[in-house]
């Protein structure tokens, strides 16, 4: 196992720069409710400090009203009574105030960055997405949209609470500068211990992401509708269940390490907290023997005393934990901080409204990130505007990878690739995309309604009921929702309630209307009719083929009965262009496409 980096006292510390950021995000996210927050919680802060006073002068009038005997004035007696439950009851409504608008406040906030994190990833690189490393850092920042609504909470608390200290430190100054300098005393030795150990949670929390991140995934594939055949015929049960435990435990006692140590020694500084509480207590007791002081000032002194103790050691721990959770914060912050290779320049060209040459691989070569293997090798071609076009090749030949550098998914490594004599890159990235409509093999089946899953082709076109029916039928797929319970508002998918799986067949042609739906000029089908028979493959390609006149379209499949329909095709071999012609040509060539063709043809015999 690789080593664990810790996270450094100094890292906790610098990590506060983030919640002016953070503060931001709230301040965004609603400001009237912001507002009203803040400013509850300062007047709120003075209440304890009003509660005590009120206390203090109903005990002092209360033994003056003792020695005085029957016939004293009892009014302000009553009035402070009445003063005090006026308080009580103030409080009790402030806090339920103030925790319902942190609740708001923090749903809003979680969903706000949700919706940027989801934004923010689209807007990411292909590549990213397949490095391990990004995928930690998405884990962490996923995790932050939701749990930074706790440290939220947790700024405002600490703000409240500093503003209370001061009102009840000034009360006790008045009476006794030497509380202050004990109370401060027996707090820093605690302050010292949750900073140490908050970096030490930190640092597990964030070297074991890839464990938890493992845990997840089995936790997933444990218990789901897309495993559970596999699960049962091959009984990876045990295994599975077996894997979890391994690294659950693991996990675990670190942790049990740790929160032991933080347990152990936290009561030990506790205990020192609650002495210097007892030593003041013993002082102010001594004052009110020898009369320096009154009883009600004996009640108001202890029990300011005791909520400053509280307080300031919350305050402290809260700190900890805000610097804790800024530290958190930063994860989210990092991964905002991405940032796409594939830009659009400053000044793009416009797209062509409509293509006029096509596209041409000049020497393209292409790699995978941490690959030393060529996925695309000195690849040249010229795909012209209107042809269809074929790709075929053994697994692992490079056709996907082609596609997408096609698409700019991915940018190549080496060479250029051309759109009508100009290189892709001096296109704007969306509008370039937006011309190019890719379906492809391991394409997404959304647990959404039937119409929702077609429409993400052109999610524009959402509610053009007539262009969604209009793509079903194109694709076949009519012939599956007509037979829906709700039709085209059917959930597809048993992820949901009501909803309805479909076969791999039915799957791919809902699939496919995407690409009828879509207004691009590209068209690219990356085998997505895998799981149809070579003859409903066929009709498919057939169909398509009809119903694309005037477009350029990309072509790929293993089965070359399909694709010799295609104007042109091109034999990929270990991502180098092997052999180029149409279906005739290649197969007077003799080469390996003919000897593949004729080995698939002896299979239908």
């Amino acid at each position: 196992m690789a080593k664990r980096k810790k996270a450094s006292v100094k890292e906790q510390f610098s990590a506060l720069k983030n919640l002016p950021a953070f503060l931001k995000l709230v301040w965004d996210t609603s400001k009237p409710l912001t507002i009203a927050n803040f400013l509850l919680r300062i007047i709120k802060s003075a209440f304890p400090l009003m509660i005590l006073w009120v206390g203090k002068e109903i005990i002092d009038e209360v033994i003056r009203l003792i020695q005085v005997g029957e016939g004293g004035d009892q009014t302000f007696l009553w009035t402070m009574v009445g003063i005090e439950f006026g308080l009580a009851v103030m409080s009790d409504v402030m806090n339920r105030w103030i925790m319902l608008i942190d609740s708001l406040l923090g749903d809003l906030f979680s969903n706000k960055t949700s919706e940027e994190l989801i934004r923010h990833a689209a807007a990411l690189d292909l590549y990213q997405f397949e490095d391990p490393a990004f995928y930690d850092k998405l884990e962490r920042a996923r995790r932050q949209t939701t749990g930074r609504t706790v440290l939220l909470t947790q700024l405002l608390t600490q703000v409240q609470d500093i503003i209370t200290i001061l009102f009840l430190a000034v009360g006790i100054i008045t009476f006794s500068p030497w509380l202050i300098l004990i109370l401060v005393v027996a707090i820093i030795p605690s302050f010292i211990n949750e900073i140490y150990f908050n970096q030490k949670t930190y640092s597990l929390t964030k070297n074991w992401t890839p464990e938890r991140r493992e845990l997840d995934y089995l936790r997933y594939i444990g218990a789901s509708d897309q495993t559970a055949k596999e699960i049962k015929i091959f009984s990876l049960d045990n295994f599975l269940a077996e894997r979890f435990r391994e690294i659950a435990d693991k996990y675990f006692l670190v942790n049990k390490r740790l929160a032991i140590k933080r347990a152990s020694l936290g009561s030990l500084f506790s205990a020192l907290g609650s002495l210097s509480y007892y030593v003041a207590y013993v002082y102010i007791i001594l004052q009110t023997v020898s009369a320096l002081i009154t009883v009600g000032t004996l009640t108001f002194l202890a029990g300011s005393f005791n909520r400053m103790r509280t307080m300031l050691q919350g305050i402290m721990n809260r700190f900890a934990k805000i610097a804790e959770g800024a530290l958190y914060l930063q994860d989210l912050f990092d991964f905002l901080a991405l940032r796409p290779a594939i830009v659009s320049p400053e000044n793009s060209v416009p797209v062509p409204k409509k293509i006029q040459e096509g596209f041409t691989f000049d020497n393209v070569s292409f790699k995978y990130l941490n690959s030393e293997k060529w996925a695309i090798r000195n690849l040249s071609f010229h795909l012209n505007a209107g042809e269809r076009f074929a790709l075929v090749g053994e697994n692992g030949a490079g056709k996907t990878t082609l596609v997408k550098l096609l698409a700019r998914l991915y940018e190549p490594t080496e060479g250029r690739i051309l759109l009508d004599g100009v290189d892709l890159r001096e296109y704007d990235v969306r509008e370039l995309r937006k011309t190019v409509g890719i379906i492809f093999q391991d394409y997404v089946r959304f647990q959404m309604k039937a119409s929702e899953n077609i429409a993400v082709g052109q999610i524009n076109a959402l509610n053009d009921e007539g262009r969604i029916k209009e793509s079903a039928e194109k694709s076949l797929a009519d012939t599956v929702i007509k037979d829906l319970p709700a039709m085209y508002n059917q959930i597809l998918g048993k992820r949901f309630e009501s909803g309805v799986e479909l076969s791999g067949g039915q799957w791919q042609k809902i699939a496919l209307a995407r690409a009828y739906m879509r207004e691009a000029q590209l068209l690219i089908l990356d085998e997505p009719t895998s799981a149809l028979d070579a003859r409903a493959e066929h009709e498919v390609f057939v169909r398509f083929s009809e119903l694309i006149e005037g477009k350029t379209a990309v072509l790929i499949s293993h089965r070359f009965s399909t694709v010799r329909m295609a104007d042109r095709i091109l034999f990929l071999e270990h991502g180098r262009l092997l052999e180029s012609g149409s279906h005739e040509e290649l197969l007077a060539k003799d080469g390996k496409y003919a000897e593949l063709f004729r080995l698939q043809a002896k299979g239908y015999v």
